[in-house]
């Protein structure tokens, strides 16, 4: 498949973070998902990377992908997937807890004594 063609394929613009591990070095690079289809995504973010590099990414809701940089311009870098991957599953939000209190009310209802029987009042 010809570069042209590459850019042909369908892709999802979207935001979201991701952990990157690049082959050979200890550390990990917190990036930006630009976008992202079956067989890629585009990145931005701080870690230094060359093309065909191979690399690991820890996308939201499926894992650590591996995958090679397909090309680098300045903080943003393709990377091509080692395998297609569905990207609607990385688009679903991170499942909520059962209990939907919000946040801010838990330690309020987390310190008030249990409830009693109700009782009038005249």
């Amino acid at each position: 498949m010809s570069d042209s063609d590459n850019r042909n394929i369908s892709r999802d613009s979207l935001f979201i973070l991701a952990e990157l591990r690049i082959d050979g070095r200890g550390d990990e690079h917190r990036v930006k998902v630009r976008n992202l289809s079956a067989g890629g995504m585009m990145a931005e973010g701080p870690a230094r990377v060359a093309r065909g590099e191979r690399v690991e990414v820890n996308l939201r809701n499926m894992g650590w992908v591996e995958g090679s940089v397909a090309w680098v311009q300045e903080n943003r870098f393709g990377i091509a997937f080692a395998e297609d991957l569905d990207p609607s599953v990385i688009r679903v939000p991170v499942a909520a807890s059962a209990d939907q209190t919000p946040r801010q009310l838990k330690n309020i209802y987390a310190s008030a004594p249990a409830p009693g029987p109700a009782r009038k009042i005249f």
